[in-house]
């Protein structure tokens, strides 16, 4: 094995620099070792191919109990800040069997059938929101991602599990630990306690619903549950996979596209233009700055030759890097760090995941974002950043990928022309919502 660059790269829990470790980290090789936050080393992999090899392949695996020697002999404490993303038994952190098993029920009870049923309510979700920014004052200078992208996921995913209503109920709750789920830089009794937060709010929501079943996917995976087919804690822990993830993901997306289409005016002008389409604007979004920035830790089932001098041995960590892996030069050539809705390699991104472990919930995230994107810039096609020569703080996290807050105007400077989506893009979110209509693709609220 070729010896290692010292000393090792420390990777920020912050992620303030991400994108500036994943450039250093991809100077060094294709494989290296770094120190994650609290201690712990792994092998870093950003190639978009080296990605899906260890994605699909059988090399790799995310059952720490199974295969990382370092939890198993408690080399790893349980108090270590990012245990929580180890610990969890879930379909992602599944291997082989147990991974089949577990997504199948994920699978059934996510189907396209649901989805669809739920795009109409989606688009209440949306009005409503907009409705509300409507009602600021003109010229005041508003959080997009507080007002906007994460209350329309929230109450999407919220609608998706049956969450009730309430004051006091775990909409609230949830809402809050899913935003310290994924802060890497909080500190180990703010972890711990976030933690336990997290499985009380969760065990108190799956006593309600067995007491209140409805048609919806906690219900459905509740039935599976007694039907022998998980676990009560695969249950909870896969409720925790669905919950944060079908949140936070699109959060980000939304979060991400709009700042990217707002700081490259010339390239939100070609899809209000319909010179590209706003899939094609997701898409590069996806590539350019991946939703979620790994993947959470791999283990190496087996020694792994990387090159005939560089092997990953059997046992150690790897991170999956999928924002290393939507800008590798490789692929997307030597300006895979700007942001381009033409660019024709932008949907091969490992951004959704790739293989056996691609997520289940894409179709939603997509088409959530795109009636969100659309119904945001018609309503409001003098949107503009508040302060363009300013990037918004990122999220503290090496996880997820976002902005802490998005400020924007509602009312910008009068440029370009009124954006919309395309006839045929129209006619398709018509068909996945079940609705006829105008090209703003609008239901009347309830």
């Amino acid at each position: 094995m070729a010896p290692q660059t010292c000393p090792f790269l420390t990777i920020d829990p912050s992620g303030r620099n991400l994108y500036d470790e994943i450039a250093q980290i991809r100077a060094r090789g294709p494989a290296v070792e770094v120190e994650l936050p609290g201690g712990v080393r792994a092998w870093w992999i950003n190639g978009l191919q080296l990605n899906k090899r260890l994605l699909a392949g059988p090399e790799t695996s995310k059952d720490a109990y199974r295969h990382w020697p370092a939890w198993i002999n408690g080399d790893i404490s349980r108090t270590w800040p990012l245990a929580i993303w180890v610990s969890v038994r879930n379909m992602v952190t599944a291997y082989g069997d147990d991974h089949s098993r577990l997504r199948k029920p994920m699978a059934a009870a996510f189907t396209k059938r649901r989805v669809d049923a739920l795009l109409p309510r989606v688009q209440e979700i949306v009005d409503r929101a907009l409705d509300d920014l409507e009602r600021l004052p003109k010229g005041e200078v508003v959080d997009l991602r507080a007002a906007f992208a994460a209350p329309v996921p929230h109450e999407v995913v919220c609608e998706l599990f049956g969450v009730p209503h309430g004051e006091d109920g775990p909409r609230r709750a949830l809402y809050r630990i899913i935003g310290r789920f994924f802060d890497t830089a909080i500190s180990l009794e703010d972890a711990q306690a976030n933690a336990v937060d997290l499985y009380a709010t969760l065990t108190a929501f799956l006593r309600y619903k067995r007491a209140h079943p409805a048609d919806d996917l906690t219900t459905a995976l509740i039935a599976a549950r007694d039907e022998g087919s998980l676990s009560e804690q695969e249950l909870m822990d896969n409720l925790i996979l669905l919950l944060t993830a079908g949140f936070e993901t699109t959060v980000n997306l939304i979060d991400n596209t709009v700042h990217s289409l707002l700081a490259h005016p010339d390239q939100l002008d070609l899809v209000r233009s319909g010179r590209v389409t706003w899939e094609d604007a997701l898409e590069e979004s996806l590539r350019y700055e991946a939703p979620g920035a790994m993947s959470g830790l791999r283990y190496a089932v087996e020694d792994i030759e990387i090159e005939p001098d560089l092997i990953i041995p059997k046992g150690d960590p790897v991170v999956v890097s999928f924002a290393g892996a939507g800008r590798d030069p490789e692929r997307h050539g030597p300006d895979a760090d700007r942001f381009d809705v033409t660019r024709a390699t932008s949907r091969d991104h490992v951004s959704f995941g790739h293989g056996v472990h691609h997520c289940l919930g894409r179709p939603l995230a997509m088409a959530e974002a795109t009636v969100a994107l659309t119904s945001l810039f018609e309503r409001f096609p003098r949107l503009a950043l508040a302060d363009p020569g300013r990037p918004p703080k990122r999220l503290r996290s090496i996880i997820s990928t976002g902005h802490r807050e998005l400020p924007v105007l509602l009312h910008g400077p009068r440029t370009g022309p009124r954006p919309g989506p395309r006839p045929e893009e129209a006619e398709a979110i018509r068909k996945l919502s079940g609705l006829r209509g105008t090209s703003g693709t609008r239901v009347p609220r309830a």
